[in-house]
């Protein structure tokens, strides 16, 4: 009889033997689809007129994640609908909507110094509606006590480097981190202070219900990283840790870490603040080859994504898309544990249907080493 869904998850998050291996879409932030290409999948499945496509297309692939959650917007805050396009976030940071993205085009805080920080209008979280959470709850709830699906709480924060980042500009933040030490270490204790009181609000509420939880913060640019590990491990690691150590005090499920780009000298120091899950493998990076990963930090660290998004998913054939698959879950040993399979990141409008069907359909259908024969009908709509 095949494992259950949680049960193969427990095993892959333990490094055992796997029989099935789990895939994974939109069950947390970081392998999701953009609205285009759920709008274009949904079509090719022939589902756009289900009561609920999202969940329709999430069977059809045989998916084994659900996501519950999002970033809390407490009502105590900056946060202002300024147009259908333009928008100020709870943190003063105004977003226009360019296409594709929400698009930063300001840097509230980029001009204020140490003190003035103090006078600056944060987000109050304790104004975050006791209903929000329940509601998130109720859904988690449901999902665990009536389904097998493996439940992902979506991370309830911003990570403290993002914020910096945004709030002072890319290069004022770190010109900070080497000129502005105070600054750079006020803001960031505000910061976690808010996580904090955020964490457990959110976490006392789903803590039962949920399979594994998810956070954000991009370190690393496609080659190198944005700081060097010396400044990682004094400024963001002893923060990031507490987030952590005080997200497990609410929940057992095990934490996922997203950072875009080239990690790979940051990785014992991510496990060491207590990541147990890193997304992405950043597949065009040398640096990250799953082979590597898996011979390097297999036992230490759960692997999740991986699957190009750049070149592969958007340029590729259904044939080709399969053969990625199947050659990336032999590379890293998927079959071992120690990891979950999705997209290197979300899936957006170019690419093209066929292809996401071919990706899914060629790992469930993957076993050790198989070869390419034979998995070309992967690419078949139903």
């Amino acid at each position: 009889m095949s494992t259950s869904r949680r049960e193969a998850f427990r095993r892959a998050v333990r490094g055992e033997h796997v029989d099935r291996l789990i895939l994974d879409l939109a069950g947390c932030p970081l392998s999701g689809l953009s609205p285009e290409a759920e709008r274009a999948l949904t079509a090719h499945l022939g589902i756009s007129d289900a009561p609920d496509p999202r969940e329709t297309l999430l069977k059809a692939l045989d998916i084994d994640t659900r996501g519950v959650g999002d970033i809390l917007c407490p009502p105590k805050s900056l946060y202002q609908k300024l147009s259908d396009t333009a928008y100020i976030d709870e943190w003063g940071v105004k977003r226009h909507y360019t296409g594709l993205y929400w698009d930063i085009v300001n840097a509230p805080i980029v001009h204020l110094s140490t003190e003035d920080l103090d006078d600056y209008p944060w987000p109050d979280p304790d104004s975050i509606p006791e209903a929000t959470l329940l509601a998130i709850r109720d859904r988690a709830k449901f999902l665990h006590e009536e389904t097998d699906y493996v439940v992902c709480a979506s991370h309830p924060v911003y990570g403290v480097f993002e914020l910096g980042l945004w709030m002072c500009g890319f290069e004022e933040f770190m010109v900070r981190m080497y000129e502005d030490e105070p600054f750079v270490r006020k803001f960031i204790q505000i910061v976690l202070t808010y996580q904090l009181k955020v964490i457990r609000r959110y976490y006392e509420a789903l803590g039962p219900y949920i399979d594994y939880t998810s956070s954000g913060d991009d370190f690393a640019t496609q080659s190198s990283l944005f700081l060097s590990p010396a400044m990682f491990q004094d400024f963001i690691a002893p923060a990031f840790k507490e987030r952590i150590r005080f997200t497990k005090q609410f929940t057992d499920a095990p934490f996922l870490h997203h950072s875009c780009g080239n990690v790979a000298r940051l990785i014992p120091d991510l496990i060491g603040c207590g990541v147990d899950i890193l997304n992405p493998i950043q597949p065009s990076v040398p640096d990250m080859a799953p082979r590597a990963l898996r011979a390097a930090y297999g036992g230490k660290i759960v692997f999740h994504g991986g699957l190009d998004t750049q070149a592969e998913l958007p340029g590729g054939t259904p044939e080709s898309v399969a053969r990625a698959v199947n050659q990336l879950l032999d590379d890293i040993e998927a079959h071992k544990g120690g990891y979950i399979f999705a997209a290197a990141h979300n899936l957006q409008g170019d690419v093209p249907p066929e292809n996401i069907v071919a990706m899914f359909r060629a790992a469930r259908a993957w076993t050790p080493n198989k070869q390419q024969g034979g998995i070309i009908s992967c690419g078949r709509s139903h």
